[in-house]
């Protein structure tokens, strides 16, 4: 019994190997593709070179903080002011 399902597996690996050549893949049928997200080496990725160092971070000054807060607090009284839906 043991025999015949070496057998039977051997010729899967084979199929699975003719398959693959046929269709053009390179790589092996025992082979997982990769997982989620981005693949290393990517074209798509920024690669950061000593002339381009990465974007500082931004900081907001107490000014711009306080504007911002007194903006989100006038719209938030309008939407207090609108009836309900």
């Amino acid at each position: 019994m043991t025999d015949v399902i070496a057998q039977i597996d051997a010729e899967i690996a084979t199929l699975q190997q003719a398959r693959s050549l046929l269709s053009g893949s390179s790589t092996a049928p025992a082979e997982k593709k990769a997982g989620r997200g981005r693949p290393k080496g990517s074209k798509n990725a920024v690669a950061e070179t000593p002339e381009l160092p990465a974007a500082a971070k931004r900081k907001l000054s107490p000014e711009g903080r306080k504007a911002i807060a007194e903006a989100m607090k006038r719209r938030w009284a309008e939407r207090r002011k609108q009836p309900a839906k």
